[in-house]
């Protein structure tokens, strides 16, 4: 206790995200300066955009890089991880997941089933990733109304973006982490023909065995209850520890396109298959009349990716953006004897075309139009939800104005979205059709107290229609061992959201801070009930008045230069709170977290020790368990042998060096599958 007092206290004084951007001189494989957002119809500078966001790159991305796209941004701020295991982590944004946080690549769409369920994992490659960004508030409705809590937006070449100075350009990635002997490995081509056009190719495999935990299995309260039963079988669970059951994975995904190149626009395309068969890890029952399942899902999907831009050079249009994305999706539910219980079968298509305004004096805009189509379907003797479809259409506008120290941003979004039910007895009707439109927009303003300090203040309105797993699920699902009960009469989620920032930066120092509170009408969430049904607990969606309010912070100081190396001291911290109006506490919210970094910079090597304190979550619905709060120590060592203008590096890293037994609050698995113990990682970058 007294160890993880001091841990806690380091961190504390650490208060302040890994955001020191590393500085990178000009070269041939220099990578999007850190201060760029492109996730947007323009590029805008970090400190222009009105609410919380994160850019993940380089040895940072390299130090964090994980199976799941959840645990490699777990240490961004306001940022945490579903954890359904280590291979189905969903982002958590604010507080917010599944329907309200949209994980995009390049853009659009992931086009799978990790929404539906948080067993179901997302279908993107952070193996293949050149930056990953993540907006959090208003700024993420340019993708989506249901994006309030944010969007993570996976940037890749796989359409190539640029023409490369080598004949043949390779750039790879090879891995290893022992805590669950993972293997992997990536890499891609890229070969230009005639100065304009590049052809690309690229593939990856990885591979894990099952996940060394820092503990026992079960949660304390789980084992002393399951030590109180006077079966044998179950009072032998709570001896379980180290190695998490059916949490092996296998992912291996190719891809391969073109793109023609020139001063007047782009066009280019791409074709890429994902096949992945990983583990859910069980949820013991403590019953001994009711078998516990291990589950595997075996998952595949068929994309195909387009990407076109028109340099207009106009007076008032500048230029003309089409991004679009197909997708077969596929994944079987496979039981512990072999057997396939449910088959989800997901077909879809995304697109948007913009139009980004020419600079007009302080006047800068782009609008555009996004549309996407959805043909579901689960089959097999657990289809908890009946075969639907779901069309949706938006308009979209983001306009800012710079005036100097004062900017302004003005966005709005209209979207129509058509939700039809193939006949169903659990729905009563032949056939049910949803209709919604959803208006959308948000306004702010930022000001320049002085060169180095900036205030802002952003407000928003937002409408979301409920998706399919909310109005339509009514039975078992073997994934998450539950039964899940939706509602087909839902109405709009409504939110009004005010969110004020604090930013500084100068020499030898940065911060940013972010305030944030969210009232929602006809808010949907899911809860236990209490009952049981078909052997498994019942989960109920309803919708009721609820309010999240928070903050998220980050910081980096200089303390020193030591010949050269430059000494940096920075940290993270957020927390979340959200009650449902006469219900209590919002289910699976995060607890406040606190992480503080000491890292060494140069240009060939950088050196980093860092503690992540997470309090005790004793905020709980019914039904839900209260969560130990952990203390984790990591540190990592990275070396450029061409310096950190070419992506070529080695990463040493020890994540949880201390072995202490974690267990995330937002994870429905929490009190069955711990987070990872001790994890000694090795990473090689190169690029030629």
């Amino acid at each position: 206790m007294r160890k993880s007092a001091l841990l806690a206290s380091a961190a504390l004084v650490a208060f302040a995200a890994p955001a020191v951007a590393e500085d990178t001189p000009p070269a041939n494989h220099a990578e999007t300066p850190v201060e760029i957002i492109v996730t947007a119809p323009f590029e805008r500078d970090r400190a222009d955009v009105l609410s919380g966001t994160s850019v993940v790159t380089g040895t940072e991305l390299m130090r964090d890089l994980r199976p799941t796209i959840g645990d490699t941004l777990a240490h961004q701020p306001g940022v945490s991880a579903t954890s359904f295991g280590p291979n189905a982590s969903r982002p958590i944004l604010r507080g917010f997941q599944g329907e309200r946080v949209r994980v995009l690549t390049d853009g659009i769409g992931s086009i799978d089933v990790s929404n539906t369920s948080v067993d179901h994992a997302v279908v993107i490659n952070q193996l293949t990733a050149d930056r990953i960004e993540v907006l959090r508030g208003p700024a993420a409705l340019l993708f989506g109304s249901s994006a309030i809590g944010g969007v993570v937006n996976v940037i890749d070449s796989r359409i190539p973006r640029k023409v490369p100075d080598e004949v043949v350009h390779i750039d790879g990635i090879a891995s290893y982490g022992s805590a669950s002997e993972e293997r992997s490995a990536s890499g891609t081509i890229d070969v230009p023909v005639a100065g304009k056009l590049v052809f690309h190719v690229d593939g990856s495999y990885a591979k894990t065995g099952n996940l060394d935990t820092g503990g026992f299995i079960l949660s304390p309260a789980l084992r002393a209850q399951a030590l109180a039963n006077p079966d044998a079988d179950i009072r032998g669970l709570a001896s379980l520890r180290g190695k998490l059951p059916n949490s092996a994975a296998r992912t291996w995904d190719v891809g391969a396109g073109a793109a023609l190149i020139t001063d007047g626009g782009n066009l280019g395309f791409n074709v890429s298959h994902y096949d992945s068969l990983y583990g859910v890890p069980p949820r013991y029952s403590l019953d001994p009349a009711i078998e516990t399942e291990q589950v595997r899902l075996a998952v595949q999907q068929t994309r195909v990716d387009g990407r076109a831009e028109v340099n207009i050079g106009g007076a008032f249009l500048d230029k003309i953006r089409f991004r679009g994305s197909f997708a077969d999706y596929k994944h079987s539910e496979i039981d512990d004897t072999g057997a396939i219980g449910t088959t989800f079968l997901n077909k879809g298509w995304e697109g948007r075309l913009e139009f980004v305004q020419a600079k007009r004096g302080a006047w800068q805009g782009a609008s555009g139009i996004q549309v996407a189509i959805r043909d579901f379907d689960v089959i097999g003797d657990e289809a908890f939800v009946p075969k639907n479809t779901t069309n949706q259409t938006g308009l979209f506008t983001l306009q800012s104005f710079d005036l100097g120290p004062f900017k302004a941003e003005l966005g709005a979004r209209y979207e129509h979205t058509k939700i039809q039910a193939d006949a169903s007895a659990r729905l009563g009707n032949p056939a049910y059709i949803r209709s919604f439109d959803a208006f959308s927009g948000s306004l702010g303003a930022s000001y320049a107290l002085s060169s180095s300090l900036k205030i802002g203040l952003s407000g928003s309105h937002t409408e979301r229609a409920p998706g399919a797993e909310e109005l339509f699920p009514n039975g078992p699902h073997a994934g998450t061992q539950a039964f899940e009960i939706g509602n087909p009469n839902f109405r709009k989620e409504t939110s009004n959201g005010i969110e004020a920032t604090l930013r500084g930066e100068g020499t030898g120092y940065s911060f940013s801070l972010a305030a944030y509170h969210n009232w929602f009408d006809n808010y949907i969430y899911e809860v236990q009930t209490g009952a049981v049904q078909d052997d498994l607990p019942v989960f109920q969606f309803n919708q009721a008045s609820a309010t999240y309010y928070g903050f998220e912070g980050e910081a980096s100081v200089k303390l020193a230069q030591l010949g050269d190396y430059a000494i940096n001291l920075d940290g993270v911290g957020d927390y979340t709170r959200a009650t449902v109006s006469g219900g209590g506490p919002v289910p699976r919210i995060p607890p406040l977290r606190l992480l503080g970094g000491l890292e060494a910079q140069s240009d060939r090597i950088d050196a980093r020790a860092e503690v992540e304190w997470t309090a005790d979550q004793n905020r709980v619905a019914a039904f839900e368990t209260p969560t130990r709060g952990y203390t984790m120590v990591n540190a990592s060592l990275a070396w450029h042998p061409l310096g950190k203008g070419n992506r070529t590096s080695v990463v040493l890293s020890a994540s949880n060096i201390f072995n202490a037994e974690a267990r995330r609050h937002a994870s429905f698995l929490k009190d069955f599958a711990p987070l990872a113990g001790r994890d000694v990682r090795v990473s090689a970058r190169f690029a030629l």
